[in-house]
């Protein structure tokens, strides 16, 4: 199995629950991901690409496993800060 995924990764966990809220009110996840994204995917609108098992932190992958394609995730921790992921596709 294989994920597409884009993501937002923010230091300050009140600040990811606040954009978690304003996706799922419609907010557009690419031009949050610009504009907050600690990430250098930021400039891609927080796009990571395909990956498989094991290229991603645990905790990251867990979620990509159990977030459908075309859903966004809730703020997930890992070692790197908080992470709201949206996954575009899965093959």
């Amino acid at each position: 199995m294989e994920w597409k995924a884009s993501h937002i990764l923010i230091k300050d966990r009140r600040l990811a629950e606040e954009l978690l809220k304003k996706i799922k009110q419609g907010a557009n996840f690419e031009a949050l991901a610009r504009e907050y994204s600690t990430c250098p995917s930021k400039s891609k609108g927080g796009d990571l690409g395909w990956f498989g098992p094991g290229q991603m932190v645990k905790p990251f992958e867990d979620a990509v496993k159990k977030t459908g394609a075309g859903s966004v995730s809730d703020v997930i921790s890992t070692q790197f800060g908080y992470h709201i992921i949206k996954v575009t596709a899965k093959k």
